[in-house]
């Protein structure tokens, strides 16, 4: 088959969905360019015209994770709220309903130990909880929150959250087995962390 023939039928996204399969059941350290080409029943050359080496292909595995998780974090901001809970409690059970539903991934975004890999996170990370701590603040704002709460509340929240999916995350429980525990912690976050209307 011609290179451009095969360059053409091997896109970019079969790539990063089998990258990031076999990240996630066998280890960052343990796949290599030529694995993932034979996994996709390709010469791990093909990788090549889309991606320059291994941790390219990671690093574009993580914006896409990050990517869908802010356009979620937008989605939550705008939809209309039921059950009970306020428009920031609706955003924290969403970011908590992610890291549920997608351990893999999640695990990948915000767990990764490897020093090589953390230097591409970091940046990523960094912007979400930009996006997060922005459309918090906005609410709080609003709302007329004391300055000082404006500023840290967020990311207390955030990493509140982050520890409560770090917890759960091990036993790969789903979000639905875990619902209620996780609307009783995102409660009492909201009603403690500043007694301010916009975030009670």
């Amino acid at each position: 088959m011609a290179r451009r023939a095969v360059e053409q039928e091997l896109s970019r996204e079969r790539i990063l969905e089998a990258a990031r399969h076999l990240f996630i059941t066998k280890g960052y350290r343990a796949i290599s360019m030529r694995s993932i080409g034979q996994h996709l029943g390709y010469s791990h050359g093909s990788l090549y015209y889309h991606f320059k080496e291994k941790a390219e292909l990671f690093y574009a595995i993580v914006v896409e994770d990050f990517n869908h998780l802010g356009h979620l974090l937008l989605q939550a901001m705008v939809r209309p709220v039921a059950g009970g809970v306020n428009k920031v409690e609706h955003i924290l059970m969403e970011f908590i309903r992610f890291g549920l539903e997608n351990p893999y991934q999640y695990e990948i975004m915000f767990m990764i130990r490897d020093e090589e890999l953390l230097s591409y996170c970091r940046t990523e990370q960094g912007r979400c909880f930009e996006l997060f701590a922005s459309i918090i603040r906005q609410y709080m704002k609003e709302e007329g929150c004391a300055e000082e709460d404006i500023e840290h509340v967020p990311r207390t929240l955030f990493l509140a959250m982050h520890g409560f999916i770090s917890y759960y995350i091990q036993d790969r429980l789903t979000f639905a087995e875990i619902e209620s525990s996780a609307l009783s912690h995102v409660k009492v976050l909201c009603r403690n962390l500043g007694q301010q209307p916009g975030v009670q």
